[in-house]
């Protein structure tokens, strides 16, 4: 089960019980910003430092290089991220 670091904290090991990323982070007590929970927005965008993750579902949001949005992803290693 991959481990999620953020802002250099282990914040929670992610099972697929829990669905996005997203719920994850939230399960932990992580705050993360978000309005549309499936790739539209582009809100809950974060910055992956390290790690990979896999889209559930291909976003519309624009998601630059070293982004991703993890209202729509999982993660596939163990990563860390910034939450802003």
């Amino acid at each position: 089960m991959p481990k999620v670091l953020v802002n250099g904290q282990l914040c929670v090991v992610f099972s697929a019980e829990q669905g996005s990323l997203l719920d994850a982070l939230e399960a932990g007590q992580q705050q993360v910003n978000y309005q549309c929970r499936e790739g539209y927005c582009g809100a809950c965008r974060c910055k992956l430092l390290s790690g990979s993750v896999s889209y559930l579902n291909e976003p519309l949001a624009f998601v630059r290089k070293g982004e991703f949005l993890p209202c729509c992803s999982i993660p596939v290693t163990d990563i860390e991220i910034e939450v802003p």
